[in-house]
């Protein structure tokens, strides 16, 4: 019953099915651990419960997120005050993994499949995550005003980002007798292609393109943010093109590409 509750309060609440997944999961466990109501539960019970998922090495993410599922159905589901004293796990800050233009030029010609090179090369030209290029559909497209209209995106927003012109021949051919509605990029079925199999094309290509370094198809969009930069577009318009809330987000690229860093030299010689 409570899992239940649970779920129909975040559906209404209007949270992605992925992140109701995750706090029931949360729940479930907490649950079966601990083999208690999750309001009977004290605050030392979840710091033990919580102290020993971190000396198994579960990663700060994997933390908070048992934290805010506990937090939330405290709150929400049993009317309570949450008021257990212990902070949020602190998060590697880990710098994105960024290709070279270079590199992205590789990727993409060593992707054979035609629909699947086009795939990420507009992944790439308008810095889109795996969700939004296999979700795309065709009245999302303006071949007129080269833009993208992105809608429910990360956080429920909508945006509007950009393409390459020297894409548009392409998907005016992919997307020619195709109704508004349809994908942009169908599986052989006629559906959309899944997330997984995009993130195997990506691999595929990488592999192809002998690029070593652990690049992920986020990477793409990583990229497309720098790129950006270093082209001198302005931090703001980036930030809005990419949709961040917080301009701290759309930040830490800076640090990629600051000129000033890149120029300093090794005092070996």
């Amino acid at each position: 019953m409570l899992i239940k509750k649970l779920q129909q309060e975040m559906r209404l609440a209007g949270y992605s099915q992925r992140t109701i997944k995750s706090y029931t999961n949360c729940l479930k466990k907490i649950y079966h651990r601990l083999q208690k109501p999750l309001d009977q539960i004290t605050e030392n019970e979840l710091k033990q419960f919580l102290d020993k998922l971190v000396r198994k090495k579960y990663s700060p993410y994997t933390l908070n997120l048992y934290h805010a599922s506990f937090k939330y159905a405290i709150e929400n589901i049993y009317k309570k005050r949450f008021n257990y004293r212990f902070p949020y796990a602190k998060r590697h800050k880990k710098l994105p993994i960024i290709l070279s233009r270079k590199e992205i030029k590789e990727l993409i010609k060593q992707t054979k499949n035609s629909k699947h090179r086009l795939l990420l090369a507009l992944t790439y030209g308008a810095g889109l995550r795996v969700s939004e290029i296999v979700n795309l559909q065709v009245k999302d497209l303006n071949f007129e005003e080269l833009t993208i209209h992105l809608k429910s995106a990360k956080g429920k927003k909508d945006r509007i980002t950009i393409f390459p012109e020297k894409l548009k021949t392409d998907l005016k051919n992919l997307t020619a007798g195709k109704s508004k509605n349809n994908f942009v990029f169908s599986s052989q079925r006629g559906g959309k292609l899944s997330p997984r199999t995009a993130q195997k094309v990506f691999k595929n290509s990488l592999k192809r393109a002998k690029i070593k370094r652990e690049a992920t198809f986020h990477s793409l969009r990583h990229s497309f943010a720098t790129h950006l930069l270093e082209n001198g577009v302005d931090i703001r318009y980036v930030q809005e093109l990419l949709g961040h809330s917080n301009i701290r987000t759309t930040q830490r690229y800076t640090q990629i590409t600051n000129p000033k860093l890149k120029n300093i030299k090794s005092p070996l010689i």
